[in-house]
């Protein structure tokens, strides 16, 4: 996941991922010409990576922007990847109704994304999962010890923005 909190750590933390992972391109908070600008940098470097490249919004907008896919609640996107977020059994539900392929569930554990949001454990975790109908991806204070540990409870991977920048 990419943010604006990330700021010059971006490129170091997109140049570490390994061949196949994937980037969702955030950063809503920029003008929309620099926003633009911003992912067509990402995308450059996501191209010669092989990396996966999802952008935050409509379907449109990833098609306009020749994203690999979408991210967000909507339903539809064609031959786009959908990513979608979930923080409880009915997001859950319906982000698998409106055909994402891959579902981020947070947040397993605190983080400054989501400032005072509670945290859903590896419990409460674990028991989406047994309910989830599409893959899920970990998300919400990731780092790879916790990542092994969501994967033995069988999440399909994890996601981070903290977790993947040196403190």
């Amino acid at each position: 996941m990419t943010d604006e909190r990330l700021g010059d750590a971006l490129f170091p933390a997109i140049t570490a991922l390994p061949r196949g992972a994937g980037i969702v391109f955030r950063h809503y908070t920029l003008a929309a010409g620099e926003r633009r600008a911003l992912f067509e940098r990402v995308r450059r470097i996501a191209r010669r990576k092989g990396l996966v490249l999802v952008l935050a919004g409509p379907p449109s907008l990833a098609r306009a922007w020749r994203a690999d896919g979408f991210h967000g609640r909507e339903r539809g996107g064609g031959n786009l990847i959908h990513t979608a977020p979930a923080h409880n059994a009915a997001e859950l539900a319906r982000a698998a109704r409106n055909g994402a392929d891959l579902i981020f569930v947070s947040p397993v554990h605190a983080t400054r994304s989501h400032p005072g949001a509670a945290a859903l454990g590896p419990a409460r975790f674990a028991a989406l999962l047994r309910r989830a109908a599409r893959p899920v991806i970990a998300l919400g204070g990731m780092d790879p010890r916790r990542a092994r540990a969501t994967k033995r409870l069988g999440a399909y991977g994890w996601g981070a923005i903290d977790g993947l920048t040196p403190r």
